[in-house]
């Protein structure tokens, strides 16, 4: 069979090479052309295009690289066309994937979406389309399959997270113990402008525990000159790069900005407290537009509260250090935790590897 897979960022890629591999084990035949990075190409699919060449983010950024993305697009489309794949694998990055299923359904070739838009929690609208021209969605969040079916009456596939399969790989060569913990790891984001709103708060807290060494987990595009002030007045903070499981994995608790973070803290089997703050005009918009009770992946899983989320005007020093003391000191709070996590775990398997059941259900699809 003949195989065409678009990813357009990192996460993309470490999952999408994980199915690459998945799809090579169970079609002796099969033919992979992708659009990723250095993963999916080691994994053996042929890069056609790498996400360097595609990651614009922000409203200014997509306006003014324009062209590019539109002639990404057409370069994109005649690519397939010369393929003539026998499905399109399209791997989250929804603002061009979409517009791709599209045009391939069009063209008549079969769809498949792995990883979805998370539409239940804003532009919900793109939901019809979707319906439209994708043959076969996999997601990855349990909730997920009864949201398309209840509200949608669309019929699609939980295959379990692939970052279950890919921590559980990391934890599996791990060898430190918890009574050698004794870090705080702060993930305080990727953006310049969130990092700037909290991370100052995150690590006034460093202050309060002086006998434990707090870490920040620099992001990979910015440079050390951003955060040398935000960390020059305190002696019991260092910084990684490009380190964030190792990190993890020698961690006795962490603070952690809201996002897919939240969800490798947990199953690190770390504690956690989840922060956001932003501007007060974003914080008001997304209030209005976002419709979700809770903004930590880990908490819309499991439908309660299980890690405190400290939002907005709540992000305060005082607070986190409260919340914090609990997830060092509270027995019966960590007890609670680990339980809810292991729960968390369970779900996220789905009683097996994501890469393996999402090559599963592709090779089913086009055998019938």
């Amino acid at each position: 069979m003949k195989y065409y897979l678009i990813s357009g960022e990192a996460s993309g890629d470490l999952h999408g090479s994980n199915l690459v591999k998945q799809l090579f084990a169970k079609d002796g035949q099969a033919q992979i052309r992708c659009w990723g990075g250095d993963l999916m190409e080691a994994a053996g699919a042929t890069l056609v295009k790498h996400y360097r060449e595609l990651a614009f983010m922000g409203f200014a950024e997509v306006i003014r690289n324009l062209p590019t993305i539109l002639k990404n697009i057409k370069f994109c489309k005649q690519d397939i066309a010369r393929f003539q794949p026998d499905v399109l694998v399209l791997i989250d990055y929804p603002g061009f994937n979409l517009r791709i299923a599209e045009w391939a359904k069009q063209q008549g070739f079969t769809v498949v979406y792995y990883i979805s838009p998370q539409v239940w929690a804003w532009k919900e609208n793109r939901v019809k389309k979707m319906k439209q021209n994708i043959d076969l969605m996999l997601c990855i969040l349990p909730f997920e399959k009864a949201y398309y079916k209840n509200r949608w009456d669309w019929d699609v596939e939980y295959v379990g997270h692939p970052l279950a399969e890919v921590i559980d790989a990391k934890l599996a060569g791990a060898t430190v113990s918890s009574a050698e913990k004794n870090t705080i790891a702060l993930l305080p984001g990727s953006r310049k402008q969130e990092i700037s709103k909290k991370l100052p708060i995150m690590l006034d807290v460093a202050k309060s525990f002086p006998q434990y060494e707090f870490v920040v987990a620099k992001a990979p595009g910015l440079e050390d000159d951003f955060y040398a002030p935000l960390l020059a007045a305190y002696k019991n903070v260092s910084s990684v790069r490009n380190q964030t499981y190792d990190l993890l994995l020698r961690s006795r608790a962490a603070l952690v900005t809201s996002g897919t973070a939240t969800l490798e803290t947990a199953l690190f089997g770390v504690p956690e407290v989840v922060c956001y703050k932003g501007s007060n005009i974003s914080y008001q918009i997304a209030k209005r537009l976002i419709r979700i009770k809770y903004i930590s992946l880990v908490n819309l899983i499991m439908d309660k509260e299980v890690v405190k989320e400290l939002i907005q005007h709540e992000l305060t020093t005082n607070n986190l250090v409260k919340e914090l003391t609990l997830l060092l000191n509270d027995e019966k709070k960590i007890q609670a935790l680990r339980k809810d996590y292991a729960d968390l775990k369970t779900l996220l398997r789905a009683g097996g590897h994501a890469s393996e059941q999402a090559a599963e259900k592709i090779l089913g699809l086009l055998k019938n």
